[in-house]
């Protein structure tokens, strides 16, 4: 008995035009520009995630090195300071204080200066 996969072709095609909507041009209409724009689209945001943690701890580093040198302190010797000082706050949470709190990064800026 020879078996039929119209089913599977089917729903095959349906899933990869389900990942192409809102694609521009042919890319969405047509199997074969569809399954190479899914498949770089893929690429594109597995790297993407990687390099938007790599982007964004690169922008708080530059936001508590600009906070930290109004009151006297490298970004270096500052982290140092806060490592030394076992303040618990990670880069992340630094940079906002350093922007929304000013006076509670000052604060933690005189601990770290110890």
């Amino acid at each position: 008995m020879r078996i039929k996969r119209s089913v599977t072709h089917r729903r095959r095609r349906a899933a990869l035009r389900k990942a192409t909507k809102g694609y521009l041009w042919r890319r969405k209409s047509t199997i074969r520009l569809g399954r190479v724009a899914v498949l770089k689209a893929g690429v594109n945001a597995y790297r993407d995630r990687r390099r938007k943690k790599r982007e964004f701890r690169a922008l708080w580093q530059i936001r508590i090195n600009a906070a930290a040198r109004q009151h006297g302190l490298s970004y270096s010797r500052f982290m140092a300071g806060v490592k030394k000082a076992k303040i618990g706050l990670d880069r992340k949470s630094l940079a906002d204080l350093a922007m929304n709190e000013p006076k509670v990064f000052e604060a933690i800026v005189k601990l770290a200066k110890g």
